[in-house]
């Protein structure tokens, strides 16, 4: 696919997709949607590729809808012909994106269908995603930031939910994501006002992980996506990543059993004999993923 609303890059082992319409704050468009997907499934697909960091072009992360297309939804409303469609259909129609149901690759978790939604599908992704939020992230853009496995923020970083202010809702799931990150009472506060909050206070929150200088903030975001990439087994960051979400779904017991089946075929990887070897060794790990 020829990218035209995002670029798509790889150092080493880490894939870099940037959103790219920094003259809109890369606002969120229907086309640029379908660019990220096929991004990240291409980066899902790629062995050579063990970590991910979803980014904005120039000043800003993603400033939400293009208000273009908020305005033609206001002004034009929903076609007569599509509203007896079902709610995801209706969304299709004013978004014009399509579900992760479309998605193939061998290396997608199929298993949850809580995150095979139109933006949900990130947690399904096998490889650690990080947010690198270099400015404004709201709406949408925000979103797909807390559906990123790790959010780090320039110190010029802005949050807000934005949707109470523009008479819509709680979108796409995030009044599900954003109490398991924040907390229930942050998330109101957030979702309610959607008042600007900046790093700092995203931070105290739980919002983001790390803070950085904006002089050497992707020099920080890089730093620690290599160190991923060439230092951990990329078989168990796979695995550890979906024993994260599946476990929102179990009890504890459940969660328990599903370890104990792991640790055994985890023993019988190649990637634990190497993290023994390589620790015996005192060497650097040589993980294969196998």
């Amino acid at each position: 696919m020829k990218y035209r609303e995002i670029v798509y890059t790889i150092s080493g082992r880490v894939a870099t997709v940037t959103l790219n319409r920094p003259s809109r704050l890369n606002a969120w468009t229907p086309h640029m949607a379908e660019e990220v997907r096929n991004a990240m499934c291409s980066a899902a697909e790629d062995d050579a590729v063990r970590v991910i960091v979803l980014t904005g072009a120039g000043r800003g992360f993603c400033a939400g809808a293009d208000m273009d297309e908020l305005k033609n939804a206001a002004t034009q409303g929903v076609p007569a012909t599509d509203r007896e469609k079902t709610a995801e259909q209706l969304v299709s129609v004013l978004t014009g994106t399509k579900t992760v149901e479309e998605l193939e690759g061998k290396n997608l978790d199929k298993g949850r269908a809580d995150f095979r939604k139109r933006y949900s599908y990130l947690p399904a992704i096998p490889k650690p995603i990080i947010a690198a939020v270099n400015g404004p992230a709201a709406g949408l853009g925000l979103i797909m930031a807390l559906y990123c496995d790790l959010r780090f923020a320039s110190e010029k970083a802005r949050f807000s939910t934005a949707f109470s202010r523009r008479g819509l809702i709680a979108e796409h799931g995030l009044s599900w994501i954003l109490p398991r990150i924040t907390g229930l009472s942050n998330a109101l506060d957030l979702l309610f006002s959607a008042r600007v909050i900046d790093a700092e206070e995203a931070l105290r929150m739980g919002l983001v992980n790390r803070v950085f200088p904006e002089g050497s903030f992707m020099e920080g975001v890089e730093a620690y996506a290599n160190e991923l990439s060439t230092l951990v087994s990329p078989r168990s960051l796979r695995v550890i990543k979906k024993q994260v979400y599946d476990g929102q779904f179990q009890t504890l017991a459940e969660a328990s059993e599903k370890a104990d089946e792991q640790l055994i075929s985890s023993i019988q990887s190649q990637d634990f004999k190497e993290g023994v070897a390589h620790f015996m060794e005192k060497r650097l790990p040589l993980f294969t993923g196998a």
